[in-house]
């Protein structure tokens, strides 16, 4: 069907990129995310415009952090951008005068997995990403399954815990408070206030304190052997494993492919969250167990995905 577009809408930046039918970026172009919806929309435009110079364009594919519905078109809600039942498909087509659809962002990058990166061979998977905080994908029969109303797998909200951790959902104890980047950067903490002498390289990476701990301290000092740092890794990994084990049980899938930024730390995340996963799923020493993957693409996934599914006329069901 030729080129389309993938919109990449992040807290800093929007990035859109032309993409061919084999996965490939060709060009890209990138404007600063403003601060208001509308903003927002011209951003998109801009983006979209500079990326397609040169280019014979036939659609274009926007991945959105929030509650898409079926018919990829509407935003019913976002949690980090003022959209309520934003048609952003609508105003996004009247300034590019192209075919436009919308997704949820990690559908987007779980299709692109699917198709061009570590999901490749396989029909049935599910997808999370480990960021700042926890989303996902569903892949059954090799169609992206949204649900009746487009909002399905919104992985990270599903509650773990009864009357847990409040969540920026509104909720209580979900799954996202427990693996997650924020959930690893307060399980440091908590444990290098506990026993400081336990997490001497982990404080020295900061400014000394438990407080001054971040993210990339955690990662440095655990590939060092930290003690609190391989601690907080287990932790966040005890229970994204056990998170996919209840996944397990409702998809039966050939393969979880784990993306998000914990992602990058590779072996040192997944080995634990594999052992947790198997300790936690029902039957597991009797029955096949699906792989626990790395994502491949990176932070391209989004945009890859949201590009191919702009040629898709509806790869839902």
């Amino acid at each position: 069907m030729g080129l389309t577009i993938g919109v990449d809408i992040g807290g800093t930046k929007i990035a859109a990129g032309v993409v061919d039918e084999e996965g490939n970026i060709l060009s890209t172009h990138q404007v600063p995310t403003p601060g208001t919806p509308e903003g927002i929309v011209d951003a998109i435009a801009a983006a979209v415009e500079g990326a397609r110079v040169g280019h014979d364009i036939v659609g274009v594919g926007i991945g959105a952090a929030g509650y898409v519905n079926r018919q990829r078109s509407t935003v019913y809600f976002a949690p980090n951008i003022d959209w309520r039942q934003e048609p952003l498909k609508e105003k996004v087509e009247a300034r590019v005068g192209l075919p436009v659809v919308v997704e949820n962002d990690a559908n987007a990058a779980a299709w692109g997995e699917y198709k061009f990166g570590a999901g490749k061979g396989h029909r049935n998977v599910i997808c999370i990403t480990l960021g700042t905080g926890l989303g996902g994908g569903i892949i059954i029969g090799n169609k992206l399954r949204r649900g009746h109303f487009g909002v399905a797998a919104e992985f990270g909200h599903i509650r773990m815990v009864p009357d847990g951790l409040l969540c920026g959902c509104g909720s209580q104890g979900c799954w996202e408070q427990y693996a997650s980047g924020r959930a690893l950067v307060r399980y440091a903490k908590q444990r290098a206030n506990a026993t400081p002498e336990h997490a001497e390289l982990l404080l020295s990476l900061g400014d000394g304190t438990p407080e001054g701990i971040e993210g990339k301290h955690i990662s440095m000092a655990a590939r060092q052997g930290d003690p609190v740092a391989v601690d907080s890794y287990r932790e966040l990994a005890r229970w994204a494993g056990a998170g996919l084990a209840d996944l397990a049980s409702l998809f039966d899938p050939s393969a979880f492919i784990v993306g998000g930024g914990l992602s990058d730390e590779g072996e040192l995340v997944l080995d634990p969250i594999r052992k947790s996963y198997k300790r936690w799923l029902v039957g597991g020493n009797w029955r096949p167990v699906a792989d626990v993957i790395a994502a491949q693409l990176g932070n391209k996934a989004g945009m890859v995905g949201a590009a191919d599914l702009a040629r898709e006329p509806d790869p839902i069901m």
